[in-house]
């Protein structure tokens, strides 16, 4: 069941220094806010030294005097004489000094470190996202959306926790502890050797504790990334799971993968519910051990009460950055795992991209759309106004501009996905400005993967693809991709409004398109009587993959969309398959308005919908079988009239030339 649920690999070690490095980069922005958190880490660290040596200072002055015990100079200035004076001067000096600074600080470090974390979140977040629009579509059949979705949300969560509470912070730690250490040495070597006694038994501890929990993460990590890719295909597939019946055993296929990261958690809970009462265990034999021999000490007057009770209190802060260190260590591996696969992706070559030295397209300024004050469209759809015949590939719209069609040509174009089983071999045919090509062929014969290609989603792997005489490799993709209008059998739109999924696109002049043409552009689809009857018209809301419209609305949707476009090609890819019959007229009759002076390239597998195409391209097995018009093809009985034969077999097929 796993390789159904593409599993994930695992991937790296618990550190790495390179990946390290690449993520400190990240920090350089805020380098100053960085520095900051560091002084106030440091500072941090030192007066977690300073209430227990208050306390040994009260004792051994005021509280036990017998002993004599030595204070430093400065305080034994600062402090009065006076029992009841000296201690209210103590417990001043522990509240202002200490209690005060160490809350200014720990709150400027955290405030400091979280802002950090957020803004290389937001950072990391944008670059992901930015790459993933950049990669080519085969990038997509290798990669479930699921996991991707992980990479964008959970893993960049977890370098949060690295910046905000993890790789600065264990600064602070270390910097408590160093003065932790030099203060117990200064004050008693004899002690504070029998403190660290236990410190080898907590370094096996932590041992134990690190390869358990990095075993643990890594399975929660991979079931995280399966639950998410599972979930993604699942209830995007609903519809179908209901239809066949099928809750059930995707129920217990999700319980199963479910179980996995309890389990895999469960056992994280379990090296935590371990390790931090093991070293609070042995943080409580240190204490026992001081108050035994110091203890004693004391009674021979070796040690003074003030050092003893000091020590306790030493121990028990000593402890604390240790279980604090142990729980960073997990941060630090987590940020690596997680590291190591947002880099992969970061690091995943953008195959088609700009070229170096772009070649360009003459300029053109796209007409705006014709209105019924401009152009009426006549009963054969061609538009009638300003003094311009239609159908030449070369009107003049009205407004500022001349819509013109574009020429493509394939020229032994070949093509494998996997690189190697060519889809499509040597296919050759051209597309003259204004004329409206279809291609048809057999389901697999590499209709679909020719639009593909000519859209610069994958890239052709033999021979070339021309607009307008200029290689499309050479071409910016945005100056390529600006000159097609597609419109695909499944309609695909976006969460918004209709006017936002209408005004998908810019104009050709990278304007903004105008609520005006929105309208028009819905008017010249029919689409218009449809959103005018909606509550809220242009304005009302669209959720998500436009559930609450009919898969014709949507279609005319699309319609509208590439037309307000302004694109010089029309790319039409099954386009009127799965639409009702009257919906169907409707777009044909906009077709007609559409297809005026712009280049069209037509997938079709109903050749009612192509006989009145300028050329019909037959592919069969990846190959150009045939070219020739309707009337042509049939007249030839070669593959096309078979074809026909099979949606019409019932029909008399009249070709004007039988034998």
């Amino acid at each position: 069941m796993a390789e159904a649920f593409h599993e994930e690999e695992v991937l790296g070690k618990a550190y790495d220094s390179r990946l390290m490095r690449r993520l400190l980069t990240y920090l350089r922005p805020y380098w100053r806010v960085v520095v900051l958190a560091l002084i106030a880490i440091f500072f941090y660290g030192l007066l977690q030294a300073v209430p227990p040596y208050l306390m040994k200072v009260e004792v051994d002055r005021y509280l036990d005097p017998t002993h004599h015990a030595q204070i430093p100079k400065f305080l034994a200035g600062f402090l009065s004489p006076n029992p009841m004076v000296g201690i209210m001067q103590i417990a001043l000096a522990l509240f202002l000094p200490s209690a005060v600074l160490t809350f200014l600080l720990e709150f400027g470090q955290d405030f400091a470190m979280q802002f950090v974390g957020q803004k290389v979140m937001y950072d990391l977040r944008k670059q992901i996202f930015g790459h993933l629009q950049r990669l080519e579509l085969s990038f997509y059949d290798r990669n479930p959306v699921g996991r991707l979705v992980t990479r964008v949300t959970t893993d960049v969560d977890v370098m949060n926790d690295l910046f905000a509470s993890g790789v600065v912070a264990i600064f602070g730690d270390i910097f408590t502890l160093l003065s932790i250490v030099a203060i117990m040495l200064k004050v008693n070597w004899a002690l504070a050797l029998l403190t660290f006694s236990v410190l080898p038994v907590i370094v096996l501890v932590t041992m134990w504790f690190r390869k358990a929990v990095r075993e643990s993460y890594r399975r929660i990590r991979v079931a995280i990334a399966r639950i998410n890719a599972y979930l993604q295909e699942h209830l995007s597939g609903v519809a179908v799971l209901q239809l066949f019946n099928h809750e059930d055993r995707s129920y217990r296929e999700f319980e199963a993968i479910n179980r996995v990261h309890m389990e895999a958690y469960k056992d994280s809970i379990l090296a935590y519910g371990l390790f931090f009462p093991a070293v609070e265990f042995l943080g409580v034999a240190a204490v026992a051990i001081i108050l035994y021999y110091g203890g004693l000490r004391s009674l021979g007057g070796a040690v003074t009460v003030g050092t003893a009770i000091a020590f306790i209190q030493y121990s028990q802060r000593f402890f604390r950055p240790i279980q604090d260190l142990s729980d960073k260590y997990n941060i630090l591996q987590a940020a690596m795992a997680s590291a190591e696969r947002i880099f992969k992706l970061l690091d995943a070559p953008v195959t088609i991209a700009d070229p170096e030295k772009p070649q360009t397209l003459p300029r053109y300024e796209a007409p705006a759309l014709a209105t019924a004050a401009a152009g009426v469209a006549s009963d054969d759809g061609r538009l009638a106004g300003d003094g311009h015949a239609a159908g030449n590939g070369h009107a003049q719209g009205h407004g500022d501009g001349v819509l013109t069609g574009a020429r493509i040509e394939f020229r032994q174009v070949g093509f494998a996905y996997d690189g190697v089983h060519r889809v499509v071999e040597d296919v050759n045919f051209t597309i003259e400005p204004g004329e409206t090509v279809a291609v048809v062929g057999h389901t697999g014969a590499g209709k679909t993967t020719l639009t593909s290609l000519l859209l610069r989603y994958y890239e052709v792997q033999q021979g070339a693809i021309l607009l307008d005489g200029i290689d499309i490799r050479q071409l910016r993709l945005a100056d390529l991709r600006r000159n097609f209008g597609l419109v695909l059998q499944d309609s695909f739109l976006f969460s918004g409004t209709i006017a936002s999924n209408v005004r998908l696109g810019l104009t050709p002049g990278m304007k903004p398109i105008s609520d005006d043409e929105v309208r028009e552009a819905a008017r010249q689809v029919n689409a218009l009587p449809f959103i005018e009857n909606l509550p809220a018209a242009f304005d009302e809301p669209v959720k998500e993959r436009g559930v609450t419209l009919s898969v014709g609305q949507k279609q005319l949707l699309c319609f509208a969309r590439a037309l307000a476009y302004h694109p010089r090609v029309l790319i039409l890819d099954e386009a009127t398959s799965s639409i009702d019959p009257q919906t169907e007229y409707l777009i044909r009759e906009a077709l007609r308005r559409m297809l005026e002076n712009r280049t069209a390239l037509v997938i079709a597998h109903r050749l009612s919908t192509i006989q009145n195409a300028s050329k019909i391209v037959v592919m069969h097995k990846g190959r150009v079988r045939e070219i020739g018009t309707h009337q042509e093809l049939l007249d030839r009985r070669g593959l096309y009239f078979k074809l026909y034969q099979l949606q019409y077999k019932d029909q008399e097929i009249k070709t004007g030339s039988r034998e």
